[in-house]
């Protein structure tokens, strides 16, 4: 992808100092722990959170591009979509970043999706909820969970802000979600500071001004219901004056949106509506010839079909999507549940097992194809591919689950308990994960064995002890 260069100057030198108050408040490690901790209560409990590889591996693929183009290219950031048609995007503490698929629909180019978070991932740079929420330090908010709640229900809107009533959190989200929401000064500062970023990640820069100035427009359709990301980003025609100012003076070049974005806007029309809208919607466009990229349509008709459960014609539209378009892994793991769907394992085995070859480092066709094997009882194999996956460092609840139950089938009680611990470790409920590891500790019969599961008792249960702590201290 071309990549378009701006000249700049460093980010630093045009941006404020922050001083110390806002880390004072909420420490970094404070504010991660709290980020994770909303997080974890988003994947855990909300039923909106979109479980998706493809979905959630494209939306981080862009976020990371992003924060390597940002002043802070080493950051920690977590991207995650939720099922809300609303258009929304927001960020909040830790580097977690929430997009709704209302977005990703509402986005005409990639430049556009990448624009928004790149506004989202400059307010998490520059502090700025942090910074804002000093102002309502002096909330009783009695833990940093429902601290989260508060956060999710003022920032994400829809059905996620029913947590917060859930937990009995809803008069204080109320309270201070006109605190959370960012100030004019904060909206122009991560307007600047996410200019920079998208150019520099070789992004259209005018992105960002044609995405708000859509976005402005469709308020007077509205009226007195804004979008939710209008509520708590404040947008004026002097914001989207200057961004189409800067975008103005960039130098040009043509920078042409990705396969995967297209295929991935498709696969949420699936996700989103009936299959038969969808199919009409996608009749639509090629009977008019109206799309951006004609491989994603009969992509989008193929799920359809699936969904339908008329198997033949998924085919059919998956090899026609195929033919108009570069080799993609998204097109490997549609095949392949195409033929799950027709209870051919063997044949869906195949095709994973080939997808994978290709590329290895697909989440989706990795699940996939451990799912199939475990399906097939070819459990020593499946649990082969998720140790090659976790012995490259990646840290994911489901591998562990996915072994637990590999290790359940093969009678290894022991191993699959030990992976269980893992799996809630990773989850934050660090408590369970001890009680797995007690048990685990009781059942095993090796020396080495039982030394490694005494190893990581010690560590989980002073984690324990630290979590106890921290909470006794919270000044929350």
């Amino acid at each position: 992808m071309a990549s378009a260069a701006l000249p700049v100057n460093a980010v630093s030198s045009d941006l404020p100092e922050l001083g110390d108050a806002a880390h004072e408040v909420l420490p970094p490690q404070l504010q991660r722990k709290l980020g994770a901790e909303f997080y974890n209560e988003i994947r855990l409990r909300e039923p909106s959170y979109i479980d998706d590889p493809e979905v959630s591996g494209y939306v981080n693929r862009v976020g990371r591009r992003l924060v390597s183009a940002s002043a802070d290219p080493n950051g920690r950031f977590t991207f995650f979509v939720l099922r809300d048609r609303q258009i929304n995007a927001f960020a909040t503490f830790g580097g977690y970043v929430g997009v709704n698929t209302g977005l990703l629909l509402a986005a005409r180019t990639e430049s556009e999706f990448a624009g928004v978070l790149a506004h989202e991932v400059s307010h998490v740079i520059q502090q700025h909820l942090a910074r804002g929420f000093m102002a309502a330090q002096n909330q009783q908010i009695s833990s940093l969970a429902s601290l989260a709640l508060i956060v999710l229900a003022a920032r994400a809107g829809g059905n996620t802000g029913q947590m917060a009533q859930g937990a009995g959190q809803a008069i204080q989200a109320a309270n201070i979600q006109s605190q959370l929401a960012y100030s004019r000064d904060f909206e122009r500062e991560a307007d600047r500071v996410g200019f920079t970023t998208l150019a520099k990640a070789g992004y259209d820069p005018k992105g960002m001004a044609d995405f708000f100035e859509r976005l402005q427009k469709a308020t007077a359709l509205y009226e007195n219901n804004a979008p939710v990301y209008l509520r708590t980003h404040p947008l004026t025609t002097e914001r989207i004056s200057d961004m189409q100012g800067r975008a103005h003076n960039a130098p040009y070049k043509q920078i042409r949106d990705s396969q995967e974005f297209y295929l991935v806007r498709a696969k949420l029309r699936v996700m989103e509506s009936t299959p038969q809208d969808a199919m009409a919607e996608f009749e639509t466009q090629l009977r008019e010839r109206r799309f951006a990229h004609e491989s994603a349509v009969w992509y989008g008709m193929s799920r359809a079909q699936l969904r339908q459960g008329n198997f033949p014609e998924a085919e059919k539209s998956l090899l026609q999507a195929r033919k108009l378009a570069t080799a993609n892994p998204m097109f490997e793991t549609l095949a392949a549940e195409i033929k799950m769907a027709e209870k051919e394992i063997g044949a869906a085995t195949a095709i994973y097992r080939e997808g994978y070859k290709r590329y290895p480092n697909d989440e989706a066709i990795m699940l996939g194809l451990v799912n199939a094997l475990q399906l097939q009882g070819q459990n020593e194999a499946a649990i082969q591919i998720i140790d090659a996956r976790i012995n490259r460092g990646v840290r994911d609840p489901k591998l562990y689950l996915l072994q637990a139950q590999s290790y359940a089938a093969l009678g290894k009680s022991v191993q699959s308990r030990r992976a269980t611990a893992e799996a809630y470790a990773l989850n934050g409920q660090t408590q369970a994960a001890v009680e797995q590891l007690e048990l685990a500790q009781r059942e095993a019969r090796q020396f080495q064995e039982q030394s490694m599961i005494d190893s990581r008792l010690r560590v989980l249960r002073a984690q324990v002890l630290e979590e106890r702590k921290a909470a006794n201290q919270s000044p929350f």
